[in-house]
């Protein structure tokens, strides 16, 4: 069930950044446009590559960004997710998924958008025990 969560929080930030933001978006690979039901398995799979990239990576950033977060009121964290997010979109090219960021300035509002969400997904969810 935790890993059931872990994926759809990361699917429904994706889902809505790429809603929201004129450049993250899901295409097909042929025509360049797609059907909600042709969306569905790429967002899994792009969120579970941004879930994995995430896990390995969160340990490394708390340990280096600790006081750089405290100073910079989180900057520097939203800085490394918006990085986050552009790595996964370059994996997520490279196993044709058909997923993109056009450029840094959306993978950092991406990023926020999906932090945001991500906080009311876990907070609308009852607790585990």
């Amino acid at each position: 069930m935790r890993f059931i969560t872990w994926l759809l929080t990361y699917a429904a930030g994706l889902a809505v950044a790429a809603w929201l933001l004129d450049g993250i978006r899901f295409a097909g690979a042929r025509n360049g446009t797609a059907e909600v039901q042709d969306k569905i398995l790429p967002l899994l799979l792009v969120a579970l590559i941004l879930g994995l990239v995430s896990t390995f990576i969160e340990p490394v950033i708390k340990l280096l960004s600790l006081p750089f977060i405290i100073l910079t009121l989180g900057f520097l964290l939203l800085v490394i997710n918006a990085l986050m997010l552009l790595l996964t979109a370059r994996l997520a090219d490279a196993f044709d998924i058909g997923f993109h960021v056009n450029g840094f300035w959306n993978a950092v509002a991406g990023s926020l958008i999906i932090t945001i969400v991500g906080w009311g997904v876990r907070s609308a969810l009852p607790a585990e025990r």
